[in-house]
């Protein structure tokens, strides 16, 4: 491989999603009094938010409906009282939360430090602007990348080929010399590879994945590729 450039993904590939989001609703649920199980929540949760986020990339719902709609969609299922006040409020005060911890996966710091030597090092992220600046700067991960990518400032989402194509100029690479590393099958691995760029999975849930597909189970377990 000539890889001059390695592109990460941020949420669920180096910053530990689910950790934090469950610190954050911890949070928010404490200053809002709000009185439920929070693992009963977090059990619907989760997969709610990932279906809204997958609307959200197909570009068929709105931030606003994503920020409010999955909050609002897991009080029902888990049939909690609710007006739009509480749900609008706890939807800010999540954002505002969120950044502000910043569990890494096991390895991060290790593999970037170690790739760093002899690549650039840039991130595609489909996360919110004024979120993901702030997880970046927060967890010490600013000092490892060229350049930040977001869906917001390339005007599309992961897998659209044109947020590719605009990170690649942005960076000034081209795509025989780059490589996409995430957690998303779909966004980050089929949308590298559709744009010409190589991809390893970051497949920490050990899915089956077919065999002339780079994955790894543990962030350190880069180094066998790059």
């Amino acid at each position: 491989m000539n890889i001059k450039h390695i592109f990460f993904d941020l949420d669920h590939t180096l910053w530990d999603f689910e950790t934090n989001s469950d610190i954050a609703f911890t949070t928010i649920f404490k200053k809002h009094n709000v009185t439920i199980d929070l693992q009963k929540f977090l059990n619907y949760y989760r997969a709610i938010n990932q279906n809204y986020w997958k609307l959200y990339r197909d570009e068929k719902i709105t931030k606003e409906e994503l920020r409010v709609g999955r909050l609002r969609d897991t009080f029902v299922k888990i049939k909690h009282k609710f007006d739009f006040e509480l749900i609008n409020n706890l939807s800010i005060d999540y954002i505002a939360v969120l950044p502000n911890n910043n569990q890494l996966f096991e390895g991060t710091h290790e593999i970037l430090t170690h790739l760093q030597l002899n690549y650039k090092l840039h991130i595609i992220t489909n996360g919110f602007n004024e979120v993901q600046y702030k997880k970046i700067e927060n967890s010490g991960l600013s000092k490892y990348f060229d350049k930040i990518i977001t869906s917001e400032d390339a005007g599309v989402k992961k897998p659209n080929p044109i947020i590719f194509k605009y990170a690649l100029q942005i960076a000034n690479a081209l795509p025989n010399e780059s490589i996409m590393i995430g957690d998303n099958w779909e966004a980050d691995i089929m949308g590298a590879i559709q744009h010409g760029m190589d991809a390893i999975y970051f497949n920490s849930e050990k899915n089956s994945v077919g065999a002339n597909i780079k994955n790894v189970h543990h962030l350190l377990e880069i180094k066998n590729y790059l």
